[in-house]
């Protein structure tokens, strides 16, 4: 960043990642951009502000954003506790927003639709390193504006494009057709979003714990509304992965999750279709008809889409990138977390040179770092931006020295856009314990295992 240092850094996103580089581009006296295209920080979680996280508060806050927010007398939460996605926006992420230091540096109503360098595309290489880059946002105003700064950190999460209900990766056959009878991946069935659920056929679609939770809540929902009939199609031969290992889980909460799962379906609370690969969607005016491939039908008035997210690379289309052919994740970084093979439990701790791309000074973070892989938790993208912030300050040594610090019983992952892991320890009864209180805790996530990937049989 020698050329550039008088321009800012653009930190596009402001999620818990995005906020948390602004942070630590503060303390390391470099001046953050933080351009986010929701109407406030946190924009995507407050969609799922009524799911419960995995992880206790301790994993879920940045050392500098913490140390930011106390030096204006803001009080953290009991780190044991964990807090539901709108705790997370309401007591940390906007009180973060609101500072002084971030308010005056965050545009929000601001989407970024494109990033390059100034004056070139990504074919040219003369100077190219030593160029400032441009971003070009639509702002809130109806005016599109280009930015020149000098770095860009791409925060910008996965949420906003959801994979496809259909197989190979493709979206079934009329399923655009069909998306007025297609919820979000994460619907409030028993508050905010109750009347299009209450009464209803609903088709739930993947073998997460979105899934899961989905599941249970729409149970909870049919005990008032005994109309309401639940659906659940998996891919997979069984629902054992849901299911996972009981009371022998070695994450107490994701076992009483799947338990309960497994309870209603053996009441017939819920109707499972295994093997159900979906190939075409009918939309018909009362219900849509979705097909498997081997010709099972399902008739449904709305479909729940549980299947995960998928990184937005169009934006960066004129940026030099190198991305593992498989995760869509850098190259470096793709074989760490490709789900086949690791859980998050596996991962090694990474920084800015496992993150780096061939256009220097740009890195991608958080959710979006690890492309198509289900496996990220805020824990590791706030040491993700520490290091990468640390290289933007040409302080290599500090860098290259990553660690996380984890549960001894590994983590879990989430297809919700954020962390949400849970350590046995968080569980166990006591005055402590915070996270199996009533309520009963709501968990979000793929449940990847502990030591191995799909390949492990997890």
């Amino acid at each position: 960043m020698d050329s550039a240092k008088n321009l800012p850094v653009a930190v596009i996103g402001a999620g818990p990642v995005g906020l948390a580089a602004a942070a630590h581009l503060l303390e390391r006296g470099l001046e953050p951009l933080i351009l986010e295209a929701g109407t406030t920080a946190g924009a995507a979680i407050d969609q799922w502000r009524h799911i419960r996280l995995f992880s206790p508060w301790r994993f879920n806050l940045d050392a500098a954003a913490v140390r930011l927010l106390e030096s204006a007398g803001w009080e953290a939460p009991r780190p044991t506790a964990l807090p539901y996605g709108g705790e997370l926006v309401d007591n940390y992420l906007a009180p973060l927003a609101g500072l002084p230091e971030i308010a005056s540096r965050l545009q929000t109503g601001a989407r970024v639709v494109a990033v390059t360098r100034a004056g070139m595309d990504k074919t040219h290489t003369r100077n190219r390193d030593t160029t400032p880059f441009t971003v070009r946002v639509e702002h809130a105003d109806g005016e599109t504006r280009d930015h020149t700064v000098a770095a860009v950190i791409d925060a910008s999460g996965t949420w906003s494009r959801r994979n496809p209900l259909g197989t190979s990766g493709l979206p079934a056959i009329g399923e655009d057709t069909a998306a007025d009878r297609i919820s979000a991946p994460l619907p409030d069935v028993t508050g905010r979003d109750r009347a299009a659920f209450a009464g209803r056929r609903v088709l739930v679609v993947g073998a997460g714990h979105s899934a899961a939770n989905t599941l249970t809540s729409l149970a909870d929902l049919a005990r008032e509304e005994p109309e309401t009939r639940i659906l659940w199609a998996v891919r997979g031969a069984s629902a054992a992965k849901v299911y996972g290992g009981g009371d022998a889980d070695g994450l107490p909460a994701r076992g009483q999750l799947g338990g309960r799962v497994r309870r209603l379906v053996e009441a017939g609370k819920i109707e499972l279709h295994t093997g159900f690969g979906i190939s075409s969607l009918k939309s018909l005016d009362s219900h849509v008809t979705v097909e498997a491939a081997d010709g099972r039908t399902i008739d449904a008035d709305i479909v729940v889409p549980c299947t995960g997210f998928r990184p937005d690379l169009d934006i960066l289309r004129e940026i030099r990138l190198e991305l593992d052919p498989a995760v869509e994740a850098p190259r470096e970084l793709g074989p760490l977390i490709d789900p086949e093979f690791h859980s998050c439990g596996t991962v090694p701790p990474h920084g800015a040179r496992l993150l780096a791309h061939p256009d220097k000074d740009f890195y991608i973070v958080g959710m979006k770092s690890y492309g198509r892989a289900p496996t990220f938790l805020l824990a590791t993208g706030y040491e993700q931006v520490r290091s990468v912030v640390a290289a933007l300050a040409g302080d290599r040594e500090a860098a290259d020295t990553v660690q996380l610090e984890l549960p001894e019983t590994g983590v879990c992952s989430t297809d919700a856009g954020t962390s949400c892991d849970v350590p046995a320890a968080a569980t166990a009864a006591g005055p402590d314990a915070g996270c199996c209180a009533a309520p009963e805790p709501v968990l979000v996530g793929f449940p990847t295992g502990l030591s191995h990937g799909r390949s492990g049989g997890n």
